[in-house]
């Protein structure tokens, strides 16, 4: 239970040290999204939803953009949902190295260190 306390409590205070950089991207997709609503006469839902199916590249294919500035934009939104999620896996990761630190002894993680390389 200490493990997982620890895990929570770094997990938040990253969450918290980088959400301005979350906030932002999330902003710019929703913003770029919305503009290819616009281009595509998409009602102002429908280009959200097919935003965040892109940002999370999860891609149903239900909404395509037509248009070839739509699809740069695409492909905009899709990088940068690539960097939305690997900021989130960066701070699981960083979360559970800081945890297993913490609560493990020195020698078992020097074990897992020569075990892995």
């Amino acid at each position: 239970m200490e493990f997982t306390r620890t895990f929570v409590e770094v997990f938040w205070a990253a969450i918290c040290l980088v959400s301005p950089v979350l906030i932002f991207l999330s902003l710019i997709v929703l913003v770029m999204s919305q503009l290819v609503g616009v281009m595509e006469r998409w009602k102002p839902f429908e280009a959200f939803y097919w935003g965040m199916v892109t940002a999370t590249t999860v891609g149903y294919g239900d909404i395509r953009p037509t248009k070839a500035l739509s699809r740069l934009l695409a492909l905009c939104i899709a990088m940068i949902g690539l960097t939305f999620t690997g900021i989130w896996v960066a701070l699981a990761i960083e979360a559970t190295t800081s945890s297993f630190e913490k609560h493990t002894d020195p020698q078992v993680i020097e074990q897992l260190k020569e075990h892995i390389h």
